[in-house]
C-alpha cells in the first residue's frame, strides 16, 4: 500500500495519484473492454459472496422481499466501492510487483476510471443504506468506512484486522436493525461476524504475504509471518463456530455439538497437514468458514 502523504489526483480530492499504466496489453479502447476491466477490478468474488450472504440472512431474519432487496442493494454498492478503492489505491504497488491479472496493471481499465467507479458506488451506498433506517444505515456505513480505511491506510499497520472485524460484525447488525421496530442484534451473532472477519482477513492475506512484504506492506498477518498466520487462521473461525452454537438461548443440542466438534477436528487437521502442504491449511479454513456461514444462516431467525 502507498504510504500516507501521496499527492492527490487532480479532480479527485483525497485520492492518491497513480499514473495511468502503460503496459504490454495497452489500455482498453472499447466501452465493453472498460466495463469488463471494471467488473474484474471490483474483486467480484468477495462482492458476490458478501452480498449473497447478506441477502440470505435478510430473508431468513424475516425482512420482506422489498426490504431484503434494498438491504442487498446497499451492501452491493458498498462492496463495489471497497473493491474498486482497493484496486485503484494499490495500482502503483501492483505494477511494481508485476502482478499480472490485475485489470489496471494489464491496461484493461485506467486508474482514474476505477476511482470514479469507487466514488460513484460509495455515493449510491449512502442513500440506499439510510433508506433502511437511520440506525441500520449508520451501522452499515460505519462498516463501509472501516473498509475504506483499511484500503487507504490500515492495511499496512498492526490494526489491519480491525476493519475486517468491524465490517463483518456490521452486516448482521445492519440486517437486524432493518427489521420492523429496529431491534438491536443479538450479541452472539455480531461477535461471530467479527470473528469471521478476522478469519477472512488472515485467509485473504496469507497467499500474498511474501509479495506484500517485498513491497513494504506490514499488516497484522505480515508481522506474524506466514507460518504463524497459517497456524492462527483456524482459531477465529472455530471460535465463531462455538459462539454460533452456544450463544443462542437454550441448550445447543446434539447436532450443534456435533457440528462444533467437526469444525474443531477439521481445523486441527488443517494445522497439522499445513506444515507440509500450505493449501491443506487454507482448504481446512475454508471448510470451517463454510460451516460458520451455514450456522449463521440457520441462526438468522434469532438475529435480534
Amino acid at each position: 500500500m502507498d504510504t500516507p502523504g501521496t499527492p492527490a489526483t487532480p479532480g479527485l480530492p483525497g485520492t492518491p495519484h497513480t499514473a495511468e499504466p502503460a503496459t504490454a496489453g495497452g489500455a482498453a479502447t472499447g466501452r465493453a473492454g472498460r466495463v469488463g476491466g471494471l467488473a474484474r477490478s471490483c474483486h467480484p468474488g468477495p462482492v458476490v459472496a458478501v452480498t449473497a450472504l447478506t441477502a440470505a440472512l435478510a430473508v431468513v431474519a424475516g425482512q420482506g422481499v422489498a426490504r431484503s432487496a434494498l438491504t442487498s442493494g446497499a451492501v452491493l454498492a458498498g462492496q463495489l466501492s471497497v473493491g474498486w478503492c482497493n484496486d485503484a489505491f494499490d495500482a502503483r504497488r501492483d505494477i511494481a510487483a508485476g502482478r499480472r491479472g490485475k485489470p489496471v496493471v494489464d491496461g484493461a481499465v485506467g486508474v482514474r476510471q476505477v476511482w470514479v467507479a469507487a466514488y460513484a458506488s460509495l455515493a449510491l451506498c449512502v442513500p440506499l443504506s439510510l433508506a433502511c433506517g437511520l440506525w441500520a444505515g449508520g451501522v452499515h456505513l460505519a462498516g463501509v468506512a472501516a473498509a475504506w480505511a483499511y484500503d487507504l491506510r490500515l492495511k499496512a499497520t498492526a490494526w489491519s484486522w480491525a476493519p475486517y472485524a468491524l465490517g463483518f460484525a456490521a452486516l448482521p447488525a445492519f440486517v437486524a436493525l432493518g427489521l420492523p421496530g429496529q431491534p438491536w442484534p443479538a450479541w452472539w451473532i455480531v461477535t461471530a461476524g467479527a470473528l469471521l472477519g478476522v478469519g477472512a482477513h488472515l485467509g485473504d492475506v496469507l497467499p500474498d504475504i511474501r509479495d506484500d512484504l517485498a513491497t513494504g506492506v506490514r499488516g497484522w498477518p505480515h508481522r506474524l509471518g506466514a507460518d504463524h498466520a497459517r497456524r492462527l487462521l483456524p482459531l477465529p473461525l472455530v471460535t465463531a463456530s462455538a459462539v454460533l452454537t452456544l450463544g443462542p438461548p437454550g441448550p445447543p443440542g446434539g447436532r450443534g455439538v456435533a457440528v462444533l466438534v467437526a469444525a474443531g477436528l477439521i481445523a486441527g487437521a488443517g494445522v497439522v497437514l499445513g506444515r507440509r502442504r500450505e493449501r491443506a491449511a487454507f482448504a481446512a479454513a475454508v471448510a470451517v468458514a463454510t460451516v460458520d456461514v451455514a450456522l449463521l444462516l440457520v441462526s438468522g431467525a434469532g438475529i435480534a
